[in-house]
């Protein structure tokens, strides 16, 4: 398998500084992973680093809260695009969600990636905050918004990832959307055991860390 191919290797922490990103692009580089996921600011950077390389360039969108207006999200998604971004990670209303304003949510996705046309969006749950119920109900707003992709967590609320939570997305959304687990998965063994049970893609810090370990283990 190969592992590099599924991880967006990812760094959001609001102090990372411009050698902190530019050292995640050449991680990126030796590694062939699939993505950086980085924020809206530092995409520019980003697409300076990668150059005419494959690799893809994902940013978030309404991090990590998702309350923004959904105007904030069209604008943020759309200008990390004209800069380079060819994927947007965006976090759902998750208060709208748990009032059960399933329009609200809906019409928030649905803008956005009309917003966005082709390119691919990511929509973050945030299962922490959910019950297993508001998981099934985020993951049919998103088929129903047209989203690409499920996405388990920001990274920076109480918890993130849970094979359960895959497992419920995975048979929720079948084959109409992919699944993305993120959120506390720091080595190969847990990343491989997500993609055994429906993940898509993998979003994690400690991509290089995945890497070696899976070269220095012939047993994966």
């Amino acid at each position: 398998m190969e592992l590099n191919r599924y991880i967006d290797h990812t760094l959001l922490s609001a102090s990372a500084t411009e050698a902190d990103i530019l050292k995640l692009c050449e991680e990126a580089l030796k590694y062939n992973f699939y993505s950086v996921c980085v924020n809206s600011g530092n995409v520019l950077l980003a697409k300076q680093a990668l150059g005419r390389s494959q690799i893809k360039i994902c940013t978030v969108v309404g991090f990590p809260l998702g309350a923004m207006s959904t105007e904030a999200k069209i604008y943020e998604a759309k200008n990390a695009i004209d800069q380079g971004a060819t994927e947007i990670d965006m976090v759902m209303n998750i208060g709208r969600l748990k009032s059960k304003n399933h329009l609200a949510v809906l019409k928030d996705i649905s803008k956005v990636k009309q917003a966005i046309g082709l390119t691919t969006l990511k929509v973050i749950l945030e299962i922490s905050e959910l019950s297993k119920n508001e998981i099934v109900k985020a993951c049919e707003i998103c088929i129903d918004a047209k989203a690409d992709f499920v996405k388990t967590s920001t990274g920076f609320s109480k918890s993130g990832a849970t094979l359960t939570a895959i497992k419920i997305m995975k048979k929720t959304v079948r084959n109409q959307l992919k699944v993305k687990a993120s959120g506390g998965i720091r080595d190969t063994e847990t990343a491989l055991k997500y993609i055994e049970v429906g993940a898509d893609r993998i979003g994690a810090s400690a991509g290089v860390t995945m890497m070696n370990n899976q070269l220095s283990n012939s047993s994966y």
